[in-house]
């Protein structure tokens, strides 16, 4: 046993060399003394940060999200999905990963010195980075019922397709679909805002585990930032190695998790929106590569294609 375990921990070793050496995103990647790098055991795209890299399996059935998709959806069943979703679920699944990953978060002040600004609502975005990143910055923020995560609507047909409707989660209309649809799915987001709620966004889009550099943003959270005047608060799910009684409590080649809530960003309606998005999203990179202990990172913070 002691030689298989001695056998894998080489393999990942070399995978780590290749990879890393090979991968032009982590050759310059420099962060700060202390910060913790998980070892790279995939071949991370280079040039798409938006690609995605796993292949679910779509073997659910879902209604069509089309004009006629419920975005709000006010029925008693769902309301009650919900609700046992964030009291029960989520409170029972942050247990879990604090078991399993030693999660932690720190930042908790900022929640508190800006409650005046985030009466009405706010919008926290982080890296894309594990399967539980969502359910991490949930636990981290405390989150309520009252959230709604817009999502890629494929992932409905998966088998997390009753978690995803538990968090509140929106499909997202595909483009086929046409603008009614998307004219549905905004007006969805029109009234949440009126109700107060709070949205959480991906801005990174796809998943990509345990990977350090931050990608590009999309505009998306931004540009519903200044169209509804709300907070963007920026997290960032950043890793420790797993050592001590975590070796024998969660997998061996995943690291630990700990989630760093940053100081809310507020966007300046007074300016014009196309340069305010902007602004927003490139403080927000900043950020956020800072709160993960980079001091070079790899990508920009817009797209280079956009």
């Amino acid at each position: 046993m002691a030689r298989q375990r001695g056998y894998l921990a080489h393999n990942l070793c070399m995978l780590h060399i290749k990879y890393v050496t090979m991968n032009k995103r982590y050759q310059d990647l420099q962060v700060t003394e202390g910060t913790y790098v998980p070892p790279v055991v995939v071949d991370y795209p280079e040039d798409d940060p938006y690609q995605g890299i796993y292949k679910p399996i779509y073997d659910r059935d879902f209604p069509e999200v089309d004009a006629n998709y419920p975005y709000v959806d006010d029925s008693f069943k769902n309301k009650l999905l919900i609700e046992f979703g964030y009291h029960i679920v989520l409170r029972l699944l942050m247990l879990v990963l604090r078991v399993k990953y030693g999660l932690r978060w720190t930042g908790k002040e900022y929640l508190r010195r800006y409650k005046e600004q985030l009466k009405g609502g706010a919008i926290t975005i982080a890296n894309h980075c594990y399967r539980h990143d969502a359910a991490s910055v949930l636990s981290a923020i405390y989150a309520q019922s009252n959230t709604r995560i817009p999502m890629f609507a494929p992932n409905f047909k998966t088998k997390d397709q009753i978690f995803l409707k538990m968090v509140g989660g929106i499909p997202i209309p595909a483009p086929e679909q046409g603008l009614s649809a998307m004219k549905a799915f905004n007006a969805a987001f029109d009234e949440f805002h009126e109700r107060g709620y709070w949205f959480h966004i991906f801005p990174e889009a796809k998943r990509w585990d345990w990977y350090k550099p931050i990608r590009p943003f999309q505009k998306g959270a931004f540009t519903m930032a200044y169209k509804y005047n709300m907070p963007i608060i920026p997290c960032v799910v950043t890793y420790r190695p797993r050592t001590g009684i975590y070796r024998f409590l969660g997998p061996k080649n995943e690291p630990l998790t700990q989630v760093i809530i940053g100081e809310p960003i507020i966007p300046d309606t007074t300016q014009p929106r196309a340069a305010e998005v902007e602004r927003m999203r490139q403080q927000a990179h900043q950020y956020m590569c800072q709160m993960a202990g980079i001091t070079n990172n790899t990508w920009p913070a817009k797209p280079e294609n956009e």
